[in-house]
């Protein structure tokens, strides 16, 4: 395409600003929904309050909250940090639950196996509880990624730098070649992002290629 060899360097540099607010808003919202999730997978009653309460938070449109957020916390719409501020809202809102829907259907049997052998607290979590949890975590993880990658493109109508700058400025611009190649751009990289998960989840979980072969 003609515009995109005239643009390469303007569409590699909104590539890149795109990969790093996804990428700190996924990692951030893993972070803080394993914990989160766990919480709600152990505690029943304060889990379902905290689940609604999520629920209530991604109801909220991203334009109105990436207006409200830089007014709570004090920093520049435009900024990034407003950017994966709201997208870590959105990520843990969706992720909380499939965290805690990962540590219910734990194996029961394993679970009471390791504390007969006295397996302490600590190292149950990290060496039975999460690396079982791994594929509900993955999937989780990949609804995360793609929706993530397409948020972030609604912060160029704040002035936040993404490949969505492509679908504002050629729509104001008319320019269609500029638009198609956002638009593909944002959808390899969901791809993308999508095949390295899956391929994270498949060296996180050795025996599950075992079992299947």
């Amino acid at each position: 395409m003609r515009w995109l060899s005239q643009n390469w360097g303007l569409t590699l540099e909104l590539l890149v600003d795109h990969v790093l607010l996804a990428g700190a808003a996924i990692l951030a919202a893993t972070l803080i929904a394993i914990p989160l999730g766990r919480l709600a997978a152990t505690r029943p009653r304060s889990g379902g309050a905290l689940l609604v309460a999520l629920s209530l938070i991604y109801a909220i449109p991203s334009l109105p909250l990436l207006v409200i957020v830089p007014v709570i916390v004090g920093i520049p719409v435009r900024s990034g940090l407003n950017m994966v501020i709201v997208l870590t809202l959105y990520g843990v809102a969706v992720l909380v639950a499939q965290v805690a829907e990962a540590f219910r259907g734990l194996p029961r049997e394993v679970m009471l196996a390791a504390d007969a052998v006295g397996v302490g607290r600590w190292r149950r979590f990290w060496g039975v509880e999460l690396p079982l949890a791994v594929p509900v975590l993955v999937a989780g993880l990949r609804v995360v990624s793609a929706s993530t990658v397409s948020l972030v493109t609604v912060g160029a109508l704040v002035g936040v730098r993404s490949l969505g700058f492509l679908f504002t400025d050629g729509f104001q611009r008319r320019i269609v070649e500029e638009q198609v190649v956002g638009v593909v751009a944002t959808l390899l990289l969901a791809l993308v992002l999508d095949l390295l998960l899956v391929g994270l989840g498949r060296l996180l979980t050795p025996w599950a290629r075992r079992a299947a072969a």
